[in-house]
């Protein structure tokens, strides 16, 4: 009999790179995930299929990943990338070997480990998936092996935008482009940043939009689910570590927890928390896995060739006196962890099973860019987990689709204004630093709304030329809405980038709108745009106004 269910969910999510720069930012941070990340994770899923067990994974990929990963420019440049990286480290087995420049046997080592790591990571994109990750994850959820969902075009922060015109734009862009990319209709969705706005006098809330588009379920923070107080995050794992812990007011306590999934109180769309213990035990700086010290260190590259050859040695190590990184030990302490973790989880269920008299829910999501990217040995532990869950527990690992299929929430909430956030609120994204992209992104939301219905009502509408420029209008706007920009300049991660990338995409949108109000669209303007900005090939400008819906503004 089984004691519960564990939902794994990793949420896959990369700002649109291509032809946006190389390095530091730009289309080497693709690159990177593919061969660090996509890649390895397909290679698991597909061994532990050959074992017989179902991987079982609740995966999310935001659309304009989606677009990126099926991008012929971006498969041409990973392949490129991973020459470039054995090139780089067969110059290193050169200058490491016994009469070499600087002769080091460790050195020697890893030279050649990273030489044939990345031969495996090439040969298993082009002979393995046919340069395909997302055909192939597609086959996976053919298969049922994993369940894939969907979220906003271009990972929006949806609570902050005010136009309907906008927000239909980006959920309805993320549901079509998932139909494009894997044959079906999504059960799912991940919030971008667990966003979360209620409905107040002037307009619907965030669950609107997932109802319009036929969401069936969505997933939120601990402190959401229980009310209290929000968790601390600011010593964490990944790209989060700069920011930091601002409280909230204390919400009284709701007197449920995150054992069960629940349904929104104005709509039939379930909603499933994050387990806090077991998603502290990874994320964690101080506590999590990823923080062992025999663990490969990601900040610290050699200089010439750009190669991690260090490990994380302590979290107090400074890089300069980082240890050389040991493969082997760290697979050994992966076997440690991964053991540790289905304790935890294990012990977390059985006594939730002792207390209720029921099996319960754990449900634990993370970024799918931490295993394998910012956690070199990120995805073996993944693999390592689930085999272990399934051989060795009373434990189902189940879909998130599947377990809301069986197990039908008895109980409703009102979700308040939330995210991952410091504080549980919007913070990160708005600030001192950010208020003025948001000036700017509400200009453009209202600025594309009146453009868009004088074209509708204009006999231009006839012209290939205006609908072109209308659609790429489209694409530069929901670009300019990305999280990542006012997300990487809060944490000054790239600051500089992210505020020329924001403005640059705006420039683009101002730029059309104004060939569009003066009736003269450039071709060759346009062209340019539509060659570096091509996401969303298919998008839609249709039904883009609150339509009649089931929603009524709630007040009580």
């Amino acid at each position: 009999m089984s004691v519960g269910s564990f939902v794994f969910v990793l949420h896959s999510h990369l700002p649109f790179y291509r032809k946006a720069g190389m390095w530091p930012f730009g289309e080497e941070s693709v690159y990177e995930c593919m061969a660090e990340t996509y890649i390895p994770l397909l290679n698991a899923i597909a061994e532990l299929k050959d074992e017989g067990i179902k991987a079982n994974l609740t995966l999310g990929i935001t659309p304009v990943l989606a677009e990126q990963l099926s991008d012929e420019h971006m498969k041409e440049g990973f392949v490129s990338y991973c020459d470039r990286k054995m090139e780089a480290a067969q110059i290193d087995e050169a200058r490491f070997k016994p009469r070499g420049e600087s002769p080091n046997p460790e050195l020697l080592h890893l030279s050649r480990y990273y030489q044939n790591w990345y031969a495996d990571a090439q040969n298993s994109f082009t002979g393995r998936w046919g340069r395909d990750i997302i055909g192939a994850l597609k086959g996976f959820q053919d298969e049922g092996l994993i369940e894939i969902t969907t979220s906003c075009a271009t990972h929006c922060l949806s609570p902050l935008l005010e136009e309907d015109t906008s927000l239909n734009l980006q959920f309805q862009t993320g549901l079509s482009t998932y139909k494009k990319h894997f044959g079906k209709t999504p059960r799912g969705f991940w919030l971008p940043e667990c966003a979360y706005r209620p409905a107040d006098e002037k307009r619907p809330g965030i669950g609107h939009y997932l109802n319009q588009i036929g969401i069936e379920y969505f997933f939120t923070e601990s402190f959401v689910v229980k009310g209290g107080e929000t968790a601390e995050l600011r010593k964490v794992f990944g790209p989060y570590g700069s920011i930091d812990y601002v409280p909230a007011p204390k919400r009284p306590e709701t007197g449920y927890d995150t054992f069960e999934a629940f349904s929104l109180k104005d709509y039939p769309i379930a909603v499933m928390g994050r387990h806090e213990e077991a998603g502290y035990q990874v994320w964690s700086q101080d506590h999590g896995y990823p923080g062992d010290g025999n663990y490969r260190e990601f900040h610290k590259k050699d200089d010439r060739s750009g190669l991690n050859y260090w490990k994380l040695t302590s979290k107090d190590t400074n890089l300069g006196e980082k240890h050389l990184y040991n493969p082997e030990i760290a697979a050994e302490r992966v076997k440690e962890n991964s053991d540790h973790y289905v304790g935890l989880i294990q012990k977390q269920l059985h006594d939730h099973f002792r207390m209720a008299g029921k099996p319960g829910l754990l449900l634990v999501a993370f970024d799918t860019e931490l295993f394998g990217h910012w956690w070199f040995e990120g995805v073996e532990f993944i693999k390592q987990v689930i085999r272990k869950l399934n051989k060795y527990t009373k434990i189902e690992l189940v879909q998130a689709g599947d377990y809301i299929s069986r197990n039908k929430p008895e109980h409703a909430l009102e979700l308040p204004a939330s995210s991952w956030g410091s504080g549980g609120a919007w913070d990160v994204w708005l600030n001192k630093e950010t208020e003025w992209m948001w000036e700017k992104i509400h200009k453009a939301e209202s600025d594309f709304k009146a453009c868009l219905e004088k074209h509708r009502t204009s006999d231009k509408t006839s012209d290939d030329l205006q609908k072109r420029a209308l659609r790429q209008a489209a694409r530069e706007l929901l670009l300019v809405q990305s999280s990542d920009w006012p997300f990487l300049v809060t944490t000054g991660q790239a600051k500089q980038y992210a505020i020329d990338r924001f403005n640059k995409h705006l420039e683009k949108f101002n730029t059309l709108l104004s060939m569009l109000e003066e009736g003269k669209v450039s071709n060759e303007t346009l062209e340019s745009y539509e060659s570096t900005d091509n996401c969303f090939q298919d998008i839609s400008l249709d039904n883009l106004e609150r339509t009649k819906s089931d929603y009524a503004t709630r007040t009580k």
